[in-house]
């Protein structure tokens, strides 16, 4: 998969996840076989006004290229300025969420709104990508259409023909409305007529990522044969499950998917991702941070509902530390 300058061998990415995707998570994806990867969406505001000290937390780390950056926000000089900072932090592509169905974002003409308004979106793509320097790729993060009807799907595609003519290289497009949110399931027939329209217009080098229910490597490997998409983007599926990862690789190279991993490796690897968020954020902030990832780890657990109580409570350290001893072995 191909996005701008940017080669990718193993077509399945770690998406852009809000309050999850930062350094441990994605630094987890890349042991297990994540190529790319996106860093949580960040506002395009706070990347302006943030200090360096807090940056940190946010930012890129010099070992995880190539890495993108997610931005969202409603005038396209903030957006400019956004992303003209994390192309200066570091990050190798910029990728626009006009995607979050969240109401408080939706109200403040962000995210998914901006699927109903295809001028303002296509202004801030083209103030953006005009204003970054070539070799960094310009993505955007869509949904079908703000709902189910013609006049949405009609704005779908003006999006897509507009932002494509200002030089946008990649679409990441998650089969659900922005009306619908998280409910019902996603639709990849609709990727699959995305495909066919970019090929239709002889665009084969625009690249398509799929995004929507991708929990097993069984469907991971479905929707891709059957949308004909040029990518997966993995989200919901992989917190707390890196291993997904490993999973679908193995069967996209024709090998036996792995078995979901035994109690000692899970131990290994929550430990792990909790020491990374401890030296990131300090021992306090991770002990809270992590509790909805401890939440999400529990359901490989023979125990799960035992287990995700257990890490609900949760509150420093030692709470952990406990955690894995009682219930995975841990030392």
């Amino acid at each position: 998969m191909k996005l701008g300058s940017i080669n990718i061998r193993f077509p399945v990415i770690q998406a852009a996840l809000s309050g999850y995707s930062d350094a441990p998570m994605r630094k987890l994806a890349r042991r297990f076989g994540a190529e790319f990867v996106l860093c949580e969406v960040m506002l395009d505001q706070f990347v302006v006004a943030v200090s360096k000290r807090k940056a940190r937390f946010y930012f890129a780390d010099t070992d995880e290229h190539p890495v993108g950056a997610q931005l969202m926000g409603s005038e396209p000089a903030q957006f400019v300025r956004a992303a003209q900072r994390l192309v200066n932090e570091g990050f190798d592509l910029i990728d626009l969420n006009f995607a979050c169905p969240v109401k408080k974002v939706l109200g403040r003409g962000r995210g998914g709104y901006l699927m109903s308004d295809p001028q303002s979106a296509l202004h801030i793509a083209a103030a953006v990508r005009e204003n970054l320097p070539e070799r960094v790729p310009l993505t955007i993060k869509l949904r079908k259409g703000f709902d189910d009807s013609p006049e949405s799907r009609e704005k779908f595609f003006m999006i897509l023909d507009g932002a494509v003519e200002c030089g946008v290289c990649g679409f990441t497009v998650h089969g659900r409305t922005v009306r619908q949110r998280y409910e019902g399931q996603s639709d990849w027939t609709f990727l699959r007529e995305v495909k066919d329209y970019l090929t239709a217009k002889k665009r084969q080098d625009i690249t398509v990522i799929g995004s929507g229910d991708l929990f097993t490597a069984e469907v991971c490997g479905r929707r891709l044969r059957e949308s004909g998409a040029d990518g997966l983007a993995l989200a919901r599926g992989v917190i707390g499950n890196p291993w997904l990862f490993r999973e679908v690789a193995a069967l996209l190279n024709g090998e036996p998917v792995p078995n979901p991993p035994d109690l000692a490796e899970q131990s290994a690897v929550i430990a792990e991702h909790f020491r990374m968020a401890a030296d990131l954020y300090g021992e306090c902030r991770a002990a809270a941070t992590m509790r909805a990832f401890g939440v999400r780890y529990s359901l490989l657990h023979p125990a799960a509902d035992a287990v995700r109580q257990d890490f609900v409570r949760a509150k420093t350290a030692g709470d952990w530390q406990n955690i894995l001893k009682k219930w995975y072995g841990g030392n």
